[in-house]
């Protein structure tokens, strides 16, 4: 196991209680003088691309002395930036990737001048991505290459990948999707909807905030609480008063996680209206602790989401999602017997399929199912996530 030197301590401490005798880890950092212009989020993509080509010299050193039998590139879900580890003479397995989805193009116009630009540097960054040979060596020689949504899979399959399987990255422990059981059911009035992520565009709380404004007349005893911080809680706060829901709209701010889920438990359904997302973790915890899911038909939301654990709905118009929005929060509102049907079927579905466990069996019978050249086999038995 490849990994950055930063990495190191929290991967110790965490080996001190759970030991991986198994398992090998080198620790790998470019020098000094090729990161030292790297901050936070500046300049992460550049430092990105520079680590793994020298993780490719690191890990060819090590294969001459070891002899791997196969490698898998499993970091950064982005299928636009290559792994230099496919130039290697073994399989090599790839992903989870995703990065394909795109904000549907009815919803830009209603984006801030910031919420443009950033698609539309997201757009040219992907565009001249796939133009990139290493990127399309990589999926030529991919093995395997895992894909977390159907539009990442089919940029793929653009790109020349061979084999490709729909898996999520998403994943939760063991202990704590049956911790998050214990979150029983509400019964009581206020009818709360709750909404978690960073403040940014793409992430759709404008839309969540018009379908309540929109929702709420119907039913007057509801809250809707939002965790999260970002550049778009200004513009999002002032909306609330616009629409006169201020003071029945929460902004909680960033919390630790352990709040986070706490905070979960205290409301009726999750609201995640995100407009391209691969993952999207929080649907999986609010269906981990029985709670219903309200989203777009989109990206990672909509293959975790079913129509057994919550209302998925199309993405054709800002208006028509605000109004299909609205419709299904007034739906689950007045329906806690839905509410707690589709809370039992979430949390079997994450325990089946978001187990970090489950995970763990489906990779270790691809990599012997590699070893025996018989991958198609597993991966039409085991089908898309």
């Amino acid at each position: 196991m490849i990994t950055r030197a930063n990495n190191r301590d929290s991967i110790e401490k965490s080996l001190a209680k759970k030991p991986l005798p198994n398992v090998h880890w080198v620790y790998f950092d470019l020098p000094r003088w090729a990161r030292f212009w790297k901050k936070g989020e500046r300049g992460l993509h550049v430092y990105y691309y520079l680590w793994q080509l020298g993780a490719y010299f690191v890990v060819r050193k090590l294969h001459r002395r070891v002899g791997f039998s196969l490698v898998h590139h499993v970091t950064f879900v982005n299928y636009w930036i290559p792994s230099f580890l496919a130039l290697l003479p073994i399989p090599f397995v790839w992903g989870p990737v995703g990065g394909g989805e795109s904000v549907p193009r009815a919803f830009r116009r209603g984006f801030s001048p910031r919420g443009k630009m950033y698609e539309l540097l997201r757009d040219l960054a992907r565009s001249f991505g796939e133009f990139d040979p290493f990127v399309r060596l990589a999926a030529r020689r991919a093995a395997l290459a895992f894909a977390t949504t159907d539009q990442t899979a089919e940029r793929l399959r653009g790109l020349g990948s061979p084999r490709v399987l729909i898996c999520s990255n998403v994943g939760l422990p063991g202990e704590e999707i049956r911790c998050l059981k214990d979150s029983p059911p509400r019964r009581s009035n206020p009818f709360r909807v709750l909404s978690i992520g960073n403040l940014m565009h793409w992430k759709g709380f404008e839309l969540g905030l018009r379908a309540f404004a929109k929702f709420h007349p119907g039913f007057p005893s509801s809250e809707y609480w939002i965790i999260g911080e970002g550049p778009e809680r200004n513009r999002l706060e002032r909306l609330a008063r616009e629409l006169n829901v201020a003071n029945k709209v929460a902004f909680l701010g960033a919390i630790p996680r352990p709040e986070v889920l706490r905070k979960l438990a205290e409301c009726d359904a999750l609201v995640h209206p995100s407009l391209h997302e691969s993952g999207g973790w929080v649907c999986a915890e609010a269906m981990a602790a029985g709670r219903p899911v309200i989203c777009l038909d989109l990206g990672g939301p909509a293959l975790q989401v079913t129509e057994e654990t919550g209302i998925k709905v199309p993405a054709t118009s800002p208006q028509q999602a605000v109004c299909d929005l609205a419709a299904a929060m007034l739906r689950l509102a007045q329906d806690p017997a839905l509410r707690f049907r589709l809370g039992q079927a979430g949390h079997q579905r994450v325990a089946a399929q978001f187990d970090w466990g489950q995970k763990g069996i489906l990779m270790a019978n691809l990599y012997e199912a590699l070893k025996k050249d018989e991958v198609d086999r597993i991966t039409s038995a085991s089908g898309d996530e």
